[in-house]
């Protein structure tokens, strides 16, 4: 499989791998992800190959605004759409009921966790694709890539196509709150903190 790297701009070829049952590498507001339509579970499946990442790891899904919640999730709990106003685009995971929909090869669970990336590129594609399952862009256990060039250098003959959206801030992961249950359960540690979290509900 040839690799082509071309600028985040142009969406369009994005959209066609997608719909093709492809993946795609993208820039997001951490690192670079790569990520499959949401509803594809072939598509979701190669994720898996083209990163050697254990089948068992679940693959969060990226979302491109707050109305898709209910496209991925069911019965969503108040906490996460106050959560979601406040937060979102930005450095917070929210894990949800999932929508049964969702194919069996992003959760094994009955959960899913769902994020609005706060970078322009990320929710540029999401808006047009839709909801994606998303994960770093590397092979498991490597170094996560802040650049096209170091996914090439990881993925390269492993997918199709990566938009170069320049560097991304890399960092700290998003953080990652349980809001399945009465009271928001921290899972990860990241940028926002269970403090800041409880101080507005």
């Amino acid at each position: 499989m040839k690799t082509e790297i071309i600028p985040a701009t142009e969406i369009e070829k994005a959209l066609a791998v997608l719909r093709n049952g492809g993946i795609v590498a993208f820039p997001t507001d951490t690192v670079y992800g790569v990520g499959a339509l949401a509803f594809d579970n072939l598509a979701i499946e190669s994720i898996y190959a083209a990163k050697r990442r254990p089948i068992e790891k679940a693959i969060p899904v990226l979302i491109g605004a707050v109305e898709d919640f209910d496209k991925v999730a069911i019965d969503v709990p108040k906490m996460a759409y106050i959560f979601a106003e406040r937060f979102w685009p930005g450095a917070l995971t929210c894990v949800v009921p999932k929508n049964e929909a969702l194919p069996p090869a992003i959760s094994a669970t009955a959960t899913v966790a769902v994020r609005i990336p706060n970078h322009r590129a990320a929710l540029n594609l999401l808006r047009m694709a839709g909801p994606m399952a998303v994960t770093s862009a590397n092979i498991s256990g490597q170094p996560s890539p802040i650049t096209a060039q170091e996914v090439y250098e990881q993925l390269q003959g492993r997918i199709p196509l990566i938009l170069d959206g320049g560097k991304t801030p890399g960092g700290i992961a998003s953080t990652l709150i349980d809001c399945t249950g009465a009271t928001p359960t921290l899972l990860r540690e990241g940028p926002i903190s269970l403090e800041v979290l409880l101080s507005v509900l």
